[in-house]
């Protein structure tokens, strides 16, 4: 088993998914199914007729409902109990016809990934959702579609270069997502003293 391309796989997924769960299986399934990539013995259920029918039905429906500004954040909520399990079976995937200590390193490794991206992906458009505007959501989802299509071709084309980034977005998820938190916090609080101020008034 060549290591680098293999971690890469896993680790690119995983990342994807946290992003855009949906249109990562749906394309890459479709790559595996038309042969422009191999996939492993552990995903090659992707390329299945009724996986890619369903992934891709959902990828649209993912694409339209993260366009909507506050309706994006009840998405994500649901979608963390999605997300996070199928992002770290795709780790797992990679790794399937291999030891056991591979496939256990590599689900806690894409598990860790994918629920770092998700929680930064859900929680800063929470706080975007704060804003009247919608052009900052709309920019926002844009900048995810744009990276989505980088995380892949990188995870195929150049998987050194991806782990590189992918390292650099893990340093860069330990520092933001302690404020993101704190920010959520605040929001909260916010919206419990508006509400605790109706009650009275009401």
């Amino acid at each position: 088993m060549n290591a680098l391309p293999n971690i890469a796989l896993a680790g690119g997924l995983a990342w994807a998914s946290g992003i855009r769960l949906y249109a990562t299986l749906f394309i890459a399934g479709m790559l595996g199914r038309l042969g422009y990539v191999t996939l492993p013995p552990g995903l090659e259920v992707l390329s299945h007729n009724w996986v890619l029918i369903v992934s891709g039905a959902l990828m649209v429906g993912e694409f339209l409902a993260d366009k909507i500004p506050v309706f994006d954040s009840v998405w994500d909520s649901v979608q963390t109990f999605i997300r996070i399990p199928v992002g770290t079976l795709l780790a797992w995937g990679v790794f399937k016809n291999a030891g056991m200590d591979q496939q256990v390193a590599a689900a806690l490794l894409g598990g860790a990934v994918v629920t770092g991206t998700h929680l930064a992906k859900s929680g800063g458009r929470a706080l975007i959702n704060t804003s009247p505007e919608p052009i900052s959501n709309w920019s926002a989802s844009a900048g995810e579609d744009i990276s989505l299509f980088g995380i892949l071709y990188l995870t195929w084309q150049h998987p050194l270069v991806l782990l590189i980034l992918l390292l650099l977005f893990v340093l860069l998820l330990c520092w933001l997502l302690p404020k993101i938190v704190r920010g959520l916090r605040m929001l909260f609080g916010q919206l419990r003293k508006v509400g605790t101020m109706l009650s009275g008034a009401g």
